[in-house]
């Protein structure tokens, strides 16, 4: 190799060398990218009522439980029965949640009583089976839904046709749009309906 040869190549070297710490020892160009916080899942609203000491809407995070919603509306009042409730039961937005009282769960007992000793049918399977509180208003059958306070068999049939007219019950107060069933009466069967599955 010839000695200008050599000193091109050394040249070019030590500039390619001299290139390469340059853009290490360069600041990176351009924005930092900056990620935004995870959002936390918005909470979810429940309407608690019946018996608890702070009846009402309250906000809870999503997967609470019954228990959970009790608890944020003041807890069960002296006249709640504990054992009348699924207090592992999960919650969803926009559910009514209705804890009976022991009264409540007496005229209940009385009610359906009442109902299988009147039904004509009263050796059958459906006639002798306890209507179980609260019943879901959108699947209720004719039977249950006389089991209600102040709900004969004309009524019941009108909820019936509702129902297959109009369709599914939306909220529990919207039972006060089947023709004969106004305020008095919903006051009377609230605690006793859900749209629960």
């Amino acid at each position: 190799m010839k000695i200008w040869q050599g000193i091109l190549l050394g040249t070019f070297l030590g500039l390619a060398a001299a290139a390469v710490m340059l853009l290490v020892a360069l600041p990176p160009k351009g924005e930092p990218i900056i990620l935004p916080p995870t959002p936390s899942p918005a909470a979810i609203a429940v309407h608690v009522g019946g018996a608890v000491n702070a009846p009402g809407v309250v906000l809870l995070p999503r997967q609470s439980r019954v228990l959970n919603a009790i608890e944020a509306a003041g807890g069960l009042s002296a006249e709640a029965d504990p054992d009348a409730i699924n207090l592992a039961a999960r919650v969803n937005d926009g559910e009514r949640i209705t804890v009976l009282s022991r009264s409540a769960l007496a005229t209940k007992t009385a009610l359906t009583s009442t109902a299988a000793a009147g039904n004509p049918k009263a050796g059958s399977a459906t006639a002798t089976s306890a209507v179980i509180f609260p019943i879901n208003l959108n699947t209720a059958t004719q039977p249950e839904l006389e089991a209600l306070p102040t709900i004969g068999p004309t009524k019941a049939a009108q909820i019936l046709a509702y129902r297959q007219t109009i369709g599914q019950f939306l909220k529990i107060e919207d039972i006060q749009n089947v023709p004969g069933i106004g305020p008095t009466t919903f006051e009377k069967i609230k605690d006793f309906i859900t749209l629960e599955h």
